[in-house]
């Protein structure tokens, strides 16, 4: 398995991002083209100690989207704040 760094590459932050943080609880990041949802899982719990739900990904120029869906416990925008995105 690679180094959480290495997989999340940075994440996004459009205005469509932003509106499914506030309301669906997903945060959305771009991804190493390689990664597994499971890595990807992985990563992020380790990252931001939060639990995933569900992720949703699909190829993109700058590599893999991953639409990253929290439980319902943990709160998205935390973790935008966390990064800066807000």
């Amino acid at each position: 398995m690679k180094e959480n760094q290495t997989i999340i590459k940075y994440p996004v932050s459009t205005e469509k991002c932003l509106k499914a943080m506030q309301e669906e609880n997903k945060v959305v990041f771009i991804v190493d083209r390689k990664a597994k949802k499971l890595d990807i899982k992985n990563a992020v719990e380790k990252m931001f100690n939060v639990k995933v739900k569900k992720i949703n990904t699909l190829i993109w120029v700058d590599g893999k989207k991953a639409y990253v869906k929290l439980e319902k416990e943990f709160n998205a925008m935390d973790i935008a704040t966390k990064l800066g995105l807000i």
